[in-house]
């Protein structure tokens, strides 16, 4: 049971338009959350967030002053704020535009309009990702399980290493590329028992990751779970081919992140 519930979030709401401020102040308070503070610009968030912590930020894509994508990453930037889950809404169905800012790390990413299930579910992640729940495995100490964390945005690896550390896993490393990741795992293997790994990277992809550990190192063994924005059928296809564990879409739900450990750790 959650410390916390929705209706107990405080919500930093960024929208230029007083229309859809209004529409989306209504659909949170039919969720019961009460405590929203509207503003219409970047720096006017920004500014807002220095002054007090909210739980959660919702923004649309495009402010007078930035981009969701550009306040995103100035948020996690800073050392009191890095931590306060984002969401976006927004109308924006450009793959290039929507990856930059789920690289960035959101908790979800809803279309306008929204469904009344889709801000239902994008508030519990809220909620798990503030106040997350341990994790039990039958057979594993999540304590002393050794991951390691492969993604060439730096953003991207604090907020998926952040769910890690929530679902009560400590032991986490951290590479940029498939590359870096290889020569780490290959120096020593049995110091993990989990790999999580991006798709598209630099210098050597996720998918030429899973190749490498699976035939050069021959590796069959090694939970690796791929979490990615990607969404080329074939392309995943032929990473599930490759030998991937289990495939996470970007932006992820805790929850999802803990049903699909359970699986890969518990078939490893």
């Amino acid at each position: 049971m959650h410390a916390i519930n929705i209706a107990d979030l405080s919500i930093l709401l960024v929208e230029p338009s007083k229309t859809q401020l209004k529409i989306i102040v209504n659909h949170l308070h039919d969720e019961g959350v009460d405590r929203i503070d509207g503003v219409a610009t970047g720096s006017e968030a920004l500014a807002k967030v220095h002054q007090y912590r909210p739980d959660l930020v919702i923004s649309a894509m495009y402010l007078p002053d930035m981009t969701a994508t550009e306040l995103v990453e100035r948020i996690k930037g800073g050392e009191s704020s890095k931590d306060i889950p984002f969401m976006l809404i927004s109308s924006e169905t450009d793959f290039a535009v929507l990856d930059s800012i789920k690289q960035a790390g959101v908790v979800a990413i809803l279309p306008k309009p929204f469904h009344k299930v889709d801000l239902q579910n994008a508030l519990s992640a809220t909620v798990q990702y503030i106040d997350p729940q341990e994790m039990e495995l039958a057979h594993y100490d999540t304590e002393n399980l050794r991951v390691l964390v492969v993604d060439d945005s730096a953003l991207a690896r604090k907020h998926i290493s952040r769910v890690l550390t929530n679902l009560g896993i400590k032991h986490i490393q951290q590479a940029g590329d498939g590359l870096e990741a290889l020569q780490i795992f290959g120096e020593c293997q049995e110091q993990f028992d989990l790999i999580v790994t991006d798709y598209n990277m630099p210098e050597m992809d996720g998918q030429q990751l899973v190749n490498a550990i699976r035939q050069h190192l021959k590796n069959a063994f090694i939970p690796i779970l791929m979490v990615t924005s990607e969404q080329n059928q074939a392309r995943l296809n032929s990473v599930a081919k490759a030998g991937v564990s289990a495939i996470c879409d970007k932006p992820f739900e805790p929850q999802t992140v803990k049903e699909m450990l359970f699986r890969v750790l518990e078939e490893a």
